[in-house]
């Protein structure tokens, strides 16, 4: 099994990143064989999506179409396609996913999604190009909003469900928001990381 983790956090051995990390621990915990990659994107030269759309006009057949954007992501699909497992983490920044996490998700939609499906009067949606089923798990932390409060400052987590749904095929089978860590500390949410890895597998 290839496990895939997405760190979308500008800041590496903070609160998202730790708790990716634990995440990674729990699934290890149940899968010790398993192969474990992990991403902190902004390692990566990943350019924003030029809207030239042809990537999702591709006609090809395999797994992924190709983007005309030579950068880092020629690598990054790669490990995308060899996932089972994924693993997102992103701080919220002004309710929403960092720039860079929304960047990579833009870069995966229709590269890995085809305009086939209709939704009421509405067609082409995107539907993933591959029938190979992926199961996630996401993670969000907020520096000073507490979990009380999430609905009023997540929309990472849907945006990032449903993009992997429509793009990667991939089922979340949990979540969690790590809220109010300037005060409770990454470290408060530690066992739930480690049991939300398990989950996944």
């Amino acid at each position: 099994m290839n496990i895939l983790a997405v760190v979308g956090s500008a800041r590496k051995g903070k609160a998202t990143d730790m708790l990716v990390d634990k995440a990674i621990e729990g699934a290890k915990s149940l899968s010790p064989n398993s192969m474990v990659k992990k991403l902190n994107l902004i390692d990566y030269d990943i350019k924003f999506c030029k809207n030239c759309l042809a990537c999702r006009d591709s006609q090809t057949k395999e797994p992924a179409a190709k983007c005309t954007i030579r950068d880092d992501m020629d690598y990054l699909y790669e490990d995308v396609l060899k996932s089972d497992r994924l693993i997102f983490g992103t701080p919220v920044h002004m309710g929403f996913a960092t720039g860079v996490m929304t960047t990579f998700l833009e870069r995966i939609c229709w590269t890995f999604a085809k305009p086939e499906r209709k939704i009421l009067t509405i067609s082409g949606c995107p539907v993933p190009r591959s029938d190979k089923k992926r199961k996630a798990v996401i993670i969000v932390v907020s520096g000073i909003v507490p979990p009380v409060y999430r609905r009023f400052c997540d929309d990472a987590t849907s945006l990032i469900r449903q993009t992997i749904k429509d793009s990667l095929n991939a089922k979340t089978v949990g979540d969690m928001y790590a809220g109010d860590i300037e005060h409770r500390g990454a470290e408060y949410y530690f066992d739930k990381a480690f049991n939300l890895g398990k989950k996944l597998i």
